[in-house]
């Protein structure tokens, strides 16, 4: 299980791997253009948080160990997701 820090102090939410894995593609990726977006995670008690990803934004990926390949259909549906109004929400890997 791998987790996403998000704030100072950090937020912190836990995220499958294989899932953040992907996750971090897409927010290095609008980053490195300098495009700001928002973000929904699940919490674990229910409900969900929208997070402002930007340059700004104080941001930690930690990993278990091991590595995953990549979904590059899901990581499509994820890229299409973060360029909307609405923001990236983390929906279910495609097979």
């Amino acid at each position: 299980m791998g987790q996403l820090h998000y704030g100072s102090p950090p937020s912190i939410f836990d995220i499958p791997d294989r899932d953040l894995t992907h996750i971090e593609i897409v927010v290095l990726a609008k980053l490195r253009r300098n495009e700001p977006f928002a973000m929904s995670v699940e919490l674990e008690e229910g409900g969900r948080a929208s997070l402002w990803i930007s340059v700004n934004s104080d941001l930690q990926f930690i990993f278990g160990p091991g590595s995953h390949s990549i979904n590059r259909e899901w990581l499509e549906q994820l890229i299409d997701s973060a360029n909307t109004t609405s923001g990236m929400r983390i929906t279910p890997e495609t097979t």
